[in-house]
C-alpha cells in the first residue's frame, strides 16, 4: 500500500508540473559543458539563473566554472534531489517557486531555460519584463525553444544563445 502512495505522489507531482510549464527532461552534462564553453563562456563573473532547474545539473556545471547559480523549480521532489546533489557547491541556491512569479536578481548575467513551444510567448513576455526591470542586457541560453523576439547571437547543436536588451517602457510590448 505504501508503494502505491509513493508512486501516486511521484506521478501527481510530475504530472502537475506539466500543466504549469515544461516537463522534466534531464539535461546531459556533456551538452551543458559544450554550451558553457562554445556558446557562452560561463565564468566566476556570471550569475546564472536556471528557470525550471530540475535536478540541478545545469546549476552544478555552472558552479564548477565559478559562476553563482540560482535555480527555480516548482517540483518539490526535484528540489530535494537537486539540493542533495548540489550540497557541496556553496555557489548554488535552489528555490521552490513557480517561475511565472519570480523576480530575477539584478546581478543576473545569463538565464538558462528549457521550454515547450506552447509557452514561448508567455516566457518571452516574462523575460522581457524582468530585463526591463533590472535595466541591463542579459544572455539567454535556450535548449530547444526558439525565442524569435530576442536577438540570436549563436547556435550550437540544440542550444541557442540570445541577447535580451532592456526596452524603453513605451516599446516593451512583445
Amino acid at each position: 500500500m505504501i508503494f502505491f502512495w509513493i508512486i501516486f505522489v511521484v506521478v501527481l507531482t510530475f504530472g502537475f508540473v506539466v500543466f504549469i510549464g515544461s516537463p522534466y527532461v534531464p539535461s546531459q552534462k556533456k551538452y551543458i559543458r559544450q554550451a558553457f564553453v562554445k556558446l557562452y563562456k560561463i565564468s566566476k563573473n556570471d550569475v546564472l539563473v536556471d528557470i525550471g532547474s530540475g535536478d540541478g545539473v545545469v546549476l552544478r556545471e555552472a558552479a564548477k566554472l565559478g559562476a553563482r547559480a540560482l535555480g527555480y523549480e516548482i517540483n518539490p521532489l526535484l528540489i530535494i534531489i537537486s539540493r542533495i546533489l548540489s550540497a557541496k557547491f556553496k555557489n548554488v541556491k535552489i528555490h521552490l517557486v513557480d517561475f511565472w512569479y519570480i523576480k530575477i536578481p539584478v546581478d543576473t548575467t545569463v538565464i538558462y531555460i528549457f521550454s515547450v513551444t506552447r509557452d514561448i510567448n508567455k516566457i518571452t513576455k516574462l523575460l522581457q519584463k524582468e530585463i526591463n526591470r533590472i535595466n541591463k542586457p542579459v544572455h539567454l541560453i535556450s535548449f530547444a525553444g526558439k525565442f524569435n523576439h530576442f536577438k540570436l547571437v549563436k547556435s550550437v547543436g540544440p542550444y541557442d544563445l540570445y541577447l535580451i536588451n532592456p526596452l524603453q517602457q513605451d516599446k516593451a510590448q512583445v
